[in-house]
């Protein structure tokens, strides 16, 4: 069984050392979330793939397809404020949960490009949320 949190952690490294590349992730791309810990309070940074929107990014809460939400969702229902790092760019946000029609829309983009998310939402009863991501104006 894949130790998640070490596979993290290497990721997280080789992205933070590569100016936001990691070989390891294939050609996926890939951002990091750092979010608050809802019961600990302290930062959690979780390596994610994301869909450009126009000056957005979303990312999917899938948990490769396992039936509760991941623990970084969570931590953004209890608190919308999160540093993201894309490339070699880091700068903090508000996470907003996407309605239901542009849920659809981004879920079925990314599913259009990386198809194991359809695959994901058809092996859960959950409906998998998208969590959009905004860089802010100044930069």
């Amino acid at each position: 069984m894949t130790n998640w949190n070490e596979r993290n952690r290497a990721v997280i490294d080789e992205f933070r050392a590569n100016n936001g590349r990691a070989g390891s992730a294939g050609n996926a791309p890939l951002l990091l979330l750092t979010t608050t810990g809802r019961k600990s309070g302290r930062p959690h940074t979780t390596p994610l793939m994301y869909l450009a929107d126009g000056d957005r990014l979303a990312v999917i809460a899938s948990k490769g397809g396992h039936p509760s939400d991941p623990d970084w969702y969570r931590n953004i229902v209890a608190n919308p404020k999160v540093r993201v790092e894309v490339g070699d760019e880091s700068f903090e946000t508000e996470a907003i949960i996407a309605e239901p029609e542009e849920r659809d829309r981004l879920f079925a983009v990314q599913a259009e490009r990386h198809p194991f998310f359809a695959e994901y939402q058809q092996k859960v009863t959950r409906r998998i949320p998208v969590v959009v991501l905004r860089r802010s104006i100044a930069r």
